[in-house]
């Protein structure tokens, strides 16, 4: 049983968020594209320095939150993003990035990724979002 799990060509890795099988105290795992999605995921939303033994891992977001989004701002952060990627992620080839932000009041920034597996020459896409919130938009809208 567990050469099957782990015999995947393309990485077999935890799911995330870590998820636990009750009956035999393992651990959920995720193979081949799943884990090429979990782990670009897991990629984004850590920061630098989050990860004490891979400090440079991560794409910090953080430091450019409040920063107004031009076009030099959606520049900086592709080459951050495709940075990060080419770094962390070598199992994909980056076929197109972007950053979009709909409406800069509202917070909310979305990294879209168009990515091709390298071995199997599959297709994917990932839209990821970062989200501003202050914590009193938070409570008033769970009492409204």
């Amino acid at each position: 049983m567990a050469d099957e799990t782990y015999s995947s060509f393309l990485g077999t890795g935890w799911s995330f968020p870590p998820e636990f099988v009750r009956a035999g105290g393992q651990v959920l795992m995720t193979s081949d594209e799943q884990d090429i999605e979990a782990s670009l995921k897991i990629l984004f939303g850590t920061g630098l320095e989050e990860r004490f033994l891979v400090p440079k891992y991560g794409l910090d977001m953080r430091e450019v939150l409040f920063e107004p989004m031009s076009t030099t701002m959606r520049t900086f952060l592709k080459d951050r993003v495709r940075t990060a990627i080419l770094i962390h992620e070598p199992r994909i080839n980056l076929l197109a990035l972007e950053i979009e932000s709909p409406d800069p009041h509202d917070g909310q920034l979305r990294i879209v990724v168009d990515y091709e597996v390298r071995s199997t020459n599959s297709r994917f896409n990932l839209v990821f979002p970062f989200y501003r919130h202050d914590s009193n938009e938070v409570r008033q809208t769970v009492g409204a």
